[in-house]
């Protein structure tokens, strides 16, 4: 490698790329699977410690290549067990990352982008503006480390981290290729072993790229819809401007449509007098009668600056009531790690924004106070 070569970071590499990095240096296509084991498995980054290897190739790799992931900012446990951690990435900005315990499953939230490209009004990351798009080493790093220190903080090495889910920052659909790699990595055997139904990625409604992921990774999918008709939901989640609801649902229907069993989980924030009303909820479980899928409303968790509430218990409880006299599967999330500001749409972490749509959102909190 030459002064100015950067090493190549294998933490980010898929199978077919890892196979792909031995061959280039002249190495047999089974150590790719000898290395992804000791990364992701064992948790080594010390290429001295890769015992199966040759002396030789370990000396190479110490000089050609490395084993990265994010630095742990702070790292926060809630009172209901949830843990969040703020990780640092290179470009003077940070990303957040939460793990959801529960009897049955441990849930790992998991970030894509540093801030997102998306301005959706209700949730605190759109608030940060955008810095950039997370790298896979980035993507699963963070699954690396939850899974490691996890291992630490409750004595086991059996499988903590049990599903993961991509709703930490970011669009994922806006950051594709990088996306579908780290859940290739999240799948393969010789890694983290998750099927596609443990792995959910939830998107605002990128259309086109809803259609290419049932081609490269067809996981569990869920769509953060939070309104029954475009006017609404044009407000709340722009995007739908550019790919309304009924182009939306088509693609949901082209997702499933291989499989009686899939669906999709239709995500839905309960904003108090905004979209909470019962005719809301009529609209919604007609919406609902064209697709495969259950809705799980989310009671609006808030942060400073926002003039948003969070519905009653009585008006969450009606529009549940309403959507399952209708027919539909419906739920309310628990709302988990908001001591902490780890529950749903309050994942911020500290983005340097290219947008500048984190300083127009302070001056217009100032034009309010005044």
């Amino acid at each position: 490698m030459t002064p100015t070569e950067q090493p190549i970071n294998l933490m980010g590499l898929d199978r077919s790329a890892m196979e792909a990095y031995f061959a280039s240096i002249g190495e047999k296509p089974f150590r790719a699977s000898q290395v992804m084991k000791w990364i992701h498995q064992v948790g080594v980054s010390d290429f001295a410690e890769m015992t199966n290897l040759s002396k030789a190739l370990r000396a190479s790799l110490a000089e050609n290549a490395e084993i990265r992931v994010p630095t742990i900012i702070s790292d926060n446990l809630s009172q209901d067990g949830t843990r969040k951690w703020l990780l640092s990435v290179p470009g003077k900005s940070a990303i957040e990352m939460v793990f959801i315990p529960e009897d049955s499953r441990g849930t790992l939230c998991v970030s894509s982008q540093v801030g997102c490209t998306l301005n959706c009004s209700f949730c605190a990351t759109g608030k940060q503006g955008y810095n950039r798009d997370l790298t896979t080493a980035e993507i699963i790093g963070q699954v690396w480390i939850a899974k490691h220190l996890l291992a630490e903080q409750y004595q086991t090495e059996d499988r903590i981290v049990s599903n993961v889910v991509m709703m930490g920052m970011g669009e994922p659909l806006m950051n594709f290729d990088n996306v579908v790699s780290a859940m290739n990595i999240m799948q393969d055997d010789f890694c983290f072993g998750l099927s596609k139904r443990r792995i959910t990625l939830s998107t605002a409604g990128v259309v086109p790229k809803i259609d290419e992921l049932k081609q490269a990774c067809p996981v569990s999918l869920a769509v953060s819809l939070h309104a029954p008709n475009d006017e609404l939901r044009n407000e709340l989640v722009p995007l739908n401007r550019k790919y309304p609801i009924k182009e939306l649902m088509a693609a949901c229907n082209r997702y499933v449509a291989d499989s009686q069993r899939a669906r999709i989980t239709f995500e839905y924030v309960m904003l108090s007098g905004v979209n909470d009303e019962p005719e809301h909820a009529r609209q919604l479980a007609n919406l609902m009668k064209t697709v495969p899928g259950k809705v799980n409303l989310i009671p609006f968790n808030t942060f400073e600056g926002i003039d948003y509430e969070r519905s009653s218990n009585n008006r969450i409880h009606r529009f549940r009531d309403i959507l399952h006299k209708a027919g539909v599967i419906v739920t309310i999330r628990k709302t988990r790690g908001d001591d902490i500001e780890a529950a749903c749409g309050q994942l911020a972490g500290d983005v340097m924004d290219r947008t500048r749509r984190s300083e127009k959102f302070r001056q217009t909190q100032a034009k309010k106070i005044q």
